[in-house]
């Protein structure tokens, strides 16, 4: 009796599905010991049935086996990120050195020189570049215009206020000179008049005649 073609499926009646479970699982576990002795390869097999129950097969020590594997795929995953990454670098270099062609000739457009093969087009786009240019650069300039004049006003009126100042103190120096060469002046016509004035100082008791006669016997 020929036996027909398993369909590639789930086994839909679960006694069926346990059975095949059974023998294949075997199966492959056969299989596994005879690659690992035949062609001395180092094998590693892990099995979990539906109901979580698990068999295994390791031609030498699972536990290595695994820490192989995991330092393989990481060595792997490392070279494919840095061939990605070297990569990723390259391009990003072709696409600046384009870059920076491409405003080296716009620069030297607007330089004007290596016009012979610009449109009509891009002349005028040149242009109105250059007239937005120089409108910004004007406005600037007449921006560090107003500042400077209004640095220099604050700076004049900043002076005024120290020259009043100054002003101020001096004319308080001046009068209180003239008020001191005044009272000098007053101290010295006094000590003169005083030195020089006949005003009697003695006590005479009589009438004003008899003062007289005294005065001139003395």
């Amino acid at each position: 009796m020929v036996r027909g073609k398993t369909q590639m499926r789930r086994i839909e009646n679960a006694t069926s599905r346990q059975v095949t479970f059974s023998k294949r699982r075997n199966g492959l576990l056969k299989k596994a010991f005879e690659l690992s002795v035949l062609c001395d390869a180092e094998v590693a097999l892990v099995i979990f049935s539906p109901r979580g129950k698990l068999y295994e097969f390791a031609s030498s020590s699972m536990q290595e086996t695994i820490e192989r594997y995991r330092a393989h795929v990481k060595d792997v995953q490392t070279d494919t990120s840095s061939v990605e990454d070297v990569q990723h670098l390259k391009d990003e270099t072709a696409s600046m050195a384009k870059k920076v062609e491409l405003l080296e000739v716009a620069k030297r457009k607007l330089l004007g020189e290596g016009l012979g093969t610009t449109s009509m087009e891009e002349l005028l786009q040149i242009e109105q570049q250059l007239e937005r240019s120089v409108r910004i650069i004007r406005a600037q300039k007449m921006q560090v215009y107003n500042e400077q004049i209004q640095q220099l006003r604050s700076k004049e009126k900043m002076l005024a206020d120290e020259n009043a100042i100054l002003t101020e103190k001096c004319q308080n120096q001046k009068d209180q000179v003239i008020i001191t060469e005044e009272t000098r002046s007053v101290d010295l016509r006094v000590l003169e008049n005083g030195e020089n004035s006949d005003v009697e100082t003695e006590l005479f008791i009589g009438p004003p005649e008899t003062r007289i006669k005294q005065r001139w016997l003395k």
